[in-house]
């Protein structure tokens, strides 16, 4: 039998050692044989001829039967094997002839499967063909047929690959990597294009539109105050939206439901606003257990089906999901139209609920080459309008109508247009390390000027860099979620302690940033921040902004000013990208094994993540996958304590019988390789459980990908021997594909 496996954490199978008690081939055999038996047993010891008279069955020894397959006069794919019963020695017989075996499977294919039946079949098939019984092998060919059939068995479910089969696989995924990186545009090799030109040829094939809606089936119904309502076509559609929304918090709230209904109410005809006048007596129940039903039936989808869609979809992203980038084919991020449904938002927003509507090619605006084809707008529709602008990066533009802010349809992260803004946005906070410090002296003699103004940037600024906050832009009243930057910090979202938890001058924070995400942080700071907030905050109220001759567009012009193209988030950038390397510096041994390397990394990424306030909640799954993990780690545990039992009990059979033994040598040696390998293992879950712990509330992704230094990781993997594949996944290599190919291990930030 082969050995069982299981699958570890990174997805790759290793064999179970023998610390787990597992079933030898005896005991698995001679439970299939006695399954085997049972079968035979409950067969009647008789059969009809030809011509319809009963006579007794002969039956020979079960060694020597053989199963063959149930199909008619073809042989089974997974070939020929024998029964093996308990304290019975197995033998393989010889093949029966292929006329013997279609003739039997035409007379006796209702009980191919019973031992009894084969024996018979194989007697009645002799004497009617007036041939002799198959003669039994000899003992070499016997012992050969065995040994190949226990080869052949298969060790599982699923077909075992070979050697051969392996190889080619790993060959042709290396070719496949040879040529995609053949293929690969190397911009960053090339030219770069003079100031605000982005793209010297462009052509694409427009967005994809959502498919449009479809009417409700006959059965599923609408009622108001308990009676059926037929909705028109546009106040339908809308009233689907809420419908399957009906088992989310949102249409608990309030202020959700009433967006909603006012909403709902424009898209009604006249003679429905007049009947449903009260959400609270409409009832969406059929609506949303179809909706239900539909993603139930989406789900148990059969791999035909899903391939189907699967291939649909594909076909959709070759028309669509491409464009040509100065004749380079390109992959495009978003090609796809959001479709209409209701706004949802993030934390309390006031808009939640409200109608996001269907976008019509008349609402979009198309960017790309003179020379090149231009997109063919849906039958019955024409664009916005063309335009022809290399100075921009998007494809396509229109204005959504909740916020009325403009969307774009933008290229992938691993295009040239995102990398180059990776790249340059990188150099210029690189280039704030080296002015930095002035910076910093400058804003610390500014706490002491005259102008109000003047203290209330320099502090600010303080915040910006010590915190990394950002710094918040100006919105309209009432009009977005009440979340708010370092310039728009009111009085009521800091609390001043002149002693706390041990500490002097501490500023304890309390707001919703971007994303309605909360910051709660207490601060020490130093004693001129201290003194100036106290003097902001005099005689205003809770309300007021705490920086009120101040906003974004003076910090950012100040900025500019002391740097080009300094920004707050370029201050942000560069401090988080610097934490990471000194982190990396400081918690990373050369000494220690990949396993713990790759916590380092993490706990420094961890770090940056603290500082740039990159929160979540910690996932539906998380105590059932740490309870699973926990699991596999005490049964590793067992595992490394029997081996360990083992290794020790061959070191004493070594010592008692001659230690020149080489059977014995290789066994011990064998045992201590069992007992690493298990060592090896249990500290992986171990390191693996610590990190997810750490990570349960922290979101790393976010400054993985947007705030730093992609050559910092990079030259770290360098240093210190770890495959790149193990910081950044696919995706991520293609848009830091830039940074892969052009780091050394020496870089420095």
């Amino acid at each position: 039998m082969g050995r069982e496996k299981e699958a570890t954490e990174d997805g790759k199978a290793t064999q179970k050692g023998s610390k787990l008690k597992r079933l030898n081939d005896v005991e698995l055999a001679g439970a299939g044989g006695d399954a085997n038996h049972n079968i035979a047993k409950s067969t009647k010891p008789t059969e009809k001829t030809p011509n319809g008279k009963v006579r007794k069955k002969q039956v020979k020894p079960p060694q020597e039967e053989k199963l063959e397959s149930p199909s008619s006069g073809r042989e089974s794919d997974d070939g020929d094997f024998t029964t093996k019963k308990k304290g019975v020695k197995r033998k393989r017989i010889k093949d029966e002839p292929a006329e013997f075996a279609a003739s039997d499977a035409a007379k006796h294919s209702s009980s191919s499967k019973s031992h009894s039946n084969k024996k018979k079949r194989q007697h009645s098939a002799g004497e009617e063909n007036g041939d002799e019984a198959p003669k039994k092998k000899t003992k070499k060919n016997t012992e050969e047929g065995v040994k190949k059939e226990e080869e052949e068995q298969p060790v599982s479910k699923t077909s075992k690959k070979t050697k051969e089969e392996i190889k080619e696989a790993r060959l042709l995924k290396t070719k496949k990597k040879e040529e995609e990186e053949q293929n690969r545009w190397r911009w960053w090799e090339e030219e770069k294009y003079e100031d605000g030109v982005k793209w010297r040829f462009l052509e694409h094939k427009g967005p994809y539109f959502p498919p449009v809606y479809q009417t409700l089936p006959d059965d599923v119904h609408f009622y108001y105050n308990g009676k059926t309502v037929k909705l028109s076509l546009a106040a339908e559609e809308v009233a689907v939206f809420f419908g399957q929304m009906l088992d989310h918090e949102y249409t608990t709230k309030k202020v959700f439901r009433e967006n909603f209904f006012k909403d709902w109410r424009q898209e009604m005809t006249d003679e429905e606003r007049v009947l449903i006048r009260h959400l609270d007596k409409c009832d969406f129940g059929e609506i949303h257990a179809m909706h239900k039903a539909k993603v139930e039936e989406r789900r148990n989808l059969s791999k035909e089906d899903k391939l189907v869609l699967k291939e649909a979809n594909q076909k959709i992203v070759e028309e669509y999901g491409y464009c040509l980038l100065d004749h380079h084919r390109e992959r495009i991020g978003n090609f796809k139209i959001e479709p209409p449904g209701l706004f949802r938002g993030r934390g309390e927003h006031p808009k939640q609920g409200m109608l996001k509507k269907r976008i019509q090619p008349e609402d979009v605006i198309i960017n790309c080459s003179k020379e090149s084809h231009i997109p063919v707008p849906p039958a019955g529709h024409r664009w916005k309008e063309v335009r022809h602008d290399n100075s921009v990066t998007w494809l396509a533009s229109w204005t959504e109508n909740i916020q009325g802010s403009i969307k774009y349809v933008m290229l992938n992260a691993n295009s040239k247009l995102k990398g180059e803004k990776d790249w340059e946005k990188y150099e210029v906070a690189r280039k704030l390390k080296t002015c930095v410090d002035s910076i910093r002296k400058q804003y610390l003699e500014d706490m002491r000027s005259r102008e109000m103004r003047v203290r209330q940037r320099a502090v600010a600024l303080y915040f910006i860099d010590k915190l990394a906050l950002r710094a918040g832009n100006e919105k309209e009243e009432g009009e977005t979620a009440d979340t708010v930057g370092c310039c728009s910090l009111r009085v009521e979202h800091i609390t001043l302690h002149k002693e706390l938890d041990g500490n002097s001058c501490v500023v304890e924070f309390d707001f919703l940033g971007k994303d309605s995400i909360r910051y709660y942080n207490k601060v020490p700071v130093i004693s001129k921040v201290f003194k100036n907030l106290q003097r902001f905050m005099e005689n205003k109220d809770p309300g007021d902004e705490l920086f009120d001759r101040l906003n974004t567009s003076l910090m950012n012009k100040h900025l500019s000013a002391l740097m080009p193209g300094l920004t707050a988030k370029v201050f942000r950038t560069y401090n988080a990208s610097i934490t990471l390397q000194q982190q990396l510096q400081q918690l990373t041994n050369d000494s220690d094994n990949e396993a713990e390397k790759l916590l380092s990394y993490n706990r420094a990424n961890r770090a940056v993540a603290i500082l740039c306030n990159h929160q979540r909640a910690p996932p539906k799954t998380f105590e059932q996958s740490m309870a699973n993990l926990q699991t596999k780690i005490d049964a590793r545990k067992e595992q490394l304590a029997l081996a360990k039992t083992e290794l020790k009990q061959a070191k004493k059979d070594s010592k008692a019988k001659d230690s020149s033994d080489s059977k014995l040598t290789k066994l011990v040696e064998r045992k201590k390789a069992a007992v690493q390998r298990c060592e090896e293992q249990l500290l992986k879950l171990e390191v693996q459980a610590t990190d997810r712990e750490e990570n349960k509330q922290i979101a790393l992704g976010t400054s993985k990908l947007n705030y730093l230094d992609p050559r910092i990781s990079v030259a770290w993997c360098k240093r210190m021997r770890i495959p790149i594949e193990k910081i950044y996944n696919k995706s991520q290599r293609d848009k830091f594909a830039w940074a892969i190919e052009m780091t050394e291990a020496d870089f420095e930030f």
